[in-house]
This record gives C-alpha cells, structure tokens and sequence, in this order.
C-alpha cells in the first residue's frame, strides 16, 4: 500500500512544474493585457474577461487567477491520465503563442514595427497556421 502512495504522489510530480509553467504564463498574460489595454494599446479579445476588465483590475486579476489555479489543479490531479499530459501541452503552446502576441504588441506599442511590417508578420502567421491546419 505504502508503494502505490509514492508512486501516485511522484506520478503527480510528472506534471507540476510544467502546471506551474502554465500558471506563470497565465499571470504574465494577466498582467500585461492589463498593461496593454490601460495604456490603449490593445483590447481584450476574449468577450467574458473584457467584462471582468470593465469591472476593474481586481476583478479581471482575480477572475484569471482562479482560471489559472483551477487548470494548474485539474492537470496535477488528473497527472495519471494521458490526457492531462496531452491537455497541458496543448494549454503551454497556446499560452507561449499568446506571450509572443504580447511580445510583438509591445514591441509595435514602442514604434519598432511600422504597420507595414505588422501586417507582413500577420501573414506570416496566417500562412503557418494554413499550413499547420493542411
């Protein structure tokens, strides 16, 4: 008995520090749409947080934390399953896809990008995504 209990707590290790990963990601995004749509830099895209936005910076911190805790939690728990593994990775790409979002917005909020290369990058990244669907 005492072997399966160390095996299931090490089996829960498998997927904690990439959880956490996610998390840290998921606070980096918080903050910095924060950043981006206070500044008028950019909106929130996503219709359900731009109403926690309105409601102010607590609200919007707070909702996507406990987003962000509820995920990290679900894959932990459920780190036994071939499908938390597949899930996480999938959340850590889009995440990381979203911090490069972040990444080229500041970088254009700064004037580095005119609009001429932000509209080459867009079809980049239209012509990946084709890509990757086909």
């Amino acid at each position: 008995m005492f072997n399966g209990v160390v095996r299931t707590y090490w089996n829960h290790m498998d997927l904690i520090r990439p959880a956490f990963l996610l998390f840290s990601l998921n606070l980096l995004d918080a903050l910095l749409t924060i950043i981006w749509v206070r500044n008028g830099v950019a909106d929130e895209a996503n219709l359900v947080m731009a109403k926690f936005l309105a409601m102010g910076d607590t609200a919007f911190l707070a909702a996507k934390l406990a987003i962000g805790i509820f995920a990290a939690t679900v894959f932990v728990i459920g780190s036994e399953k071939p499908l938390a593994k597949y899930g996480l990775s999938l959340a850590l790409a889009v995440y990381m896809g979203l911090i490069g979002i972040h990444v080229v917005t500041g970088i254009s909020a700064m004037g580095f990008l005119s609009y001429a290369e932000l509209d080459q990058l867009q079809q980049i990244g239209l012509a990946a995504a084709i890509g990757f669907l086909t």
